[in-house]
């Protein structure tokens, strides 16, 4: 740490509106020296990280024969340990999550080259539970993009149709569960990026309540949005996985009273008494497809024959979330993902400083940004600097109500349902689109997964079909801490209509390549 310069100074008082004579910037001088002294002193010391526990080598970007649909960013196999619940489950980890020692790029060429030094928790957690880790899966640009085009090393393809987005931002992840290549995946989700890509993989994606899965150890898009959950094959799985990362860590302030379930236990159950409203406002959406409608109504049906009470619902404030999310996002986005370095102040917990430092190079290399990312931000930036935090301020007051609207809904219900995405899969954009296109196809299909990360309710996308040899999904949402309840309908609908088998999962024989 050295001293600032008189120039230096003199700069920082003009960028602070203050008008300073060449005195008073030399008083001022003279009394940062014990200051200096301790960010010297701190420098020196060294930094409280996790422990790496398992062996593991950076491992390779694997060629197109061993990567055909572009999901794998890195392979390299780290051995969990030698008994557990995951012993013989094999797991990709998305690639803004933190394994030490192996290349982590968040799907950004600015990041390109970083190495984490420590492992995220629930990796550690995976790993103490027998898991084996065979690499980072591909994730779209800083995870901001709905659609499997954004990422700089180009789009992530669907296993079911050639040419077709495989959803994002845990394109990788979906993809790589999907076409049998893993049998777990983790994704994150601030938008629906764990639910948008298991609906158009047909792979089974939960978005857990806000804070149940530590966030330590992961590049954060917005605090008050970031959920990480799990991505499989079957709700079984879904539930066995998730039993072993939720709780408390102590190292991320989003965990407040956790209160975990018995995930496992809820499995096998009868739907009878069981009552599920179907939200009105999550159907026909502008760009909502009519087979996609028809698809998640005759599910529901299928609930009610399973034992269920299904009534439809009405929830007018869910037509509000996406714009209460909108503002949380553009704003939070560009206040901690870019300009604080993905972490931002004002909280205790885990900081990855060494990931501060590289991610701190978007600055110079701007123009390498994918038009999602851009768009978020330069508008972020316009509303901070004129209206000074305003929006964002009133769209989490809103979202309070936002909250309470669902809440009420499931104090008659005990779960909601609706369509994860209007959509199926869309095509993917030529590489040569322009921004209209990009962005168009990155963020089209989040109107009904958006909202339930600003209210942080746990929500869950199963597969209920398929259309044009595409994917749909279902979404069921719970109150908050009660996946456990989730589970036991997921389960139930996946066993009548064959164990998941028929809800359109591809198997490629590409499996533990």
């Amino acid at each position: 740490m050295k001293k600032p310069t008189h120039d230096e100074m003199a700069e920082v008082a003009r960028d602070l509106g203050m008008h300073m004579s060449a005195a008073e910037i030399d008083t001022f001088l003279g009394l940062m020296d014990g200051t200096v002294a301790a960010y010297s002193a701190l420098e020196d010391l060294p930094d409280e990280l996790p422990i790496v526990k398992y062996p593991r080598t950076p491992g390779y970007q694997p060629p197109p024969d061993e990567n055909p649909y572009n999901a794998w960013y890195v392979k390299s196999r780290i051995e969990g340990a030698p008994t557990g619940p995951l012993k013989g489950k094999t797991f990709a980890i998305k690639d803004n999550i933190c394994v030490a020692g192996v290349p982590m790029m968040n799907g950004s060429s600015t990041l390109q080259g970083y190495l984490p030094d420590v492992d995220a928790t629930l990796v550690t957690r995976i790993l103490d539970a027998g898991g084996t880790v065979l690499g980072k899966s591909h994730c779209e640009h800083f995870c901001f993009s709905g659609g499997s085009h954004t990422g700089s090393i180009g789009p992530v393809i669907n296993p079911h149709k050639p040419g077709y987005s495989s959803g994002g931002s845990s394109s990788g992840s979906a993809a790589l569960v999907a076409a049998g290549d893993v049998d777990m995946a983790i994704g994150s989700d601030q938008g629906g990026s764990i639910r948008m890509p298991s609906s158009w993989c047909g792979t089974v994606g939960m978005k857990a309540t806000h804070g149940l899965v530590p966030y330590s150890g992961i590049m954060a898009i917005e605090a008050t949005l970031d959920h990480i959950g799990p991505i499989t094959a079957t709700v079984a799985d879904n539930a066995l996985l998730l039993d072993v990362i939720a709780g408390s860590d102590g190292l991320d302030p989003r965990q407040i009273e956790v209160k975990r379930g018995d995930y496992m236990s809820a499995l096998n159950q009868s739907l009878k008494g069981m009552r599920i409203g179907v939200v009105r406002e999550g159907f026909g959406h502008a760009n909502s497809e009519a087979d996609v409608d028809a698809a998640v109504r005759k599910a529901a049906a299928q609930f009610g024959a399973l034992g269920a009470t299904v009534e439809e619902v009405s929830i007018p404030m869910h037509s509000v979330g996406m714009i209460i999310w909108s503002s949380i996002a553009h704003e939070g986005a560009t206040t901690q993902m870019m300009h604080g370095n993905g972490f931002g102040f004002n909280w205790k917990g885990l900081y990855v400083t060494s990931l501060q430092r590289a991610h701190d190079a978007w600055r110079q290399r701007a123009d390498e940004l994918s038009d999602t990312v851009k768009l978020t931000i330069l508008f972020g930036h316009h509303v901070l600097k004129k209206y000074r935090g305003h929006h964002y301020a009133k769209a989490q007051n809103l979202n309070r109500r936002l909250r309470a609207a669902y809440d009420e809904a499931l104090s008659s219900y005990d779960l909601l349902l609706m369509p994860t995405t209007p959509m199926k899969a869309t095509k993917i954009p030529p590489a040569d689109c322009g921004p209209e296109e990009s962005c168009a196809r990155g963020l089209e299909m989040i109107a009904n997964t958006a909202p339930f990360d600003a209210s942080g309710h746990p929500a869950i996308s199963i597969p209920c079909g398929t259309s044009k040899g595409l994917p749909i999904g279902l979404m069921l949402i719970g109150r908050h801490w009660d996946e456990a309840t989730i589970y036991r309908a997921a389960h139930a609908y996946e066993q009548s209509v064959g164990g998941g088998a028929t809800a359109g999962r591809k198997q490629t024989g590409r499996r533990r390549r």
